[in-house]
């Protein structure tokens, strides 16, 4: 009938398996797969983040999701000062402007002149702390 009913000199060596061994015409080589229902990291990620936490803002109770949240605490270090949530919040910013696509010509001009205005704000910050010779008061 066919080829495979003739025994046929098969040496077994490296990349060369046993017939015995191999995957069957048809068979899969994981015939369970992954159970359904279980999540990926992107999906778990993506439903932590839609939560809803409730905060204070003002005196007044708010509900807003965690991303919100981690958004809100991570513009307020970077306002009061903090270099690395300023450099992480410069590079969020230009991502999303990125990904929006929106941005003119006269715009990309302006995120250039921003990003320089930025680089010198995080010099400013850095710098007290490198020389150690001024206290941060020529704000």
């Amino acid at each position: 009938m066919s080829q495979n009913d003739k025994p046929v000199a098969y040496r077994v060596g490296y990349k060369k398996p046993p017939r015995r061994s191999q995957f069957k015409k048809g068979q899969s080589g994981n015939p369970k797969g992954r159970p359904k229902g279980t999540l990926n990291l992107a999906t778990v990620l993506e439903t932590t983040l839609r939560e809803q936490v409730v905060i204070n803002e003002n005196g007044r109770r708010k509900v807003i999701t965690k991303l919100e949240a981690a958004v809100k605490q991570m513009v307020n270090k970077a306002a009061s000062g903090d270099p690395a949530a300023l450099r992480q919040l410069l590079a969020l910013v230009i991502s999303a402007e990125e990904r929006s696509g929106t941005a003119s010509t006269s715009a990309s001009e302006l995120s250039e002149v921003d990003r320089l205005v930025m680089q010198s704000v995080i010099k400013r910050f850095e710098s007290p702390r490198e020389g150690g010779g001024n206290s941060g008061t020529d704000l």
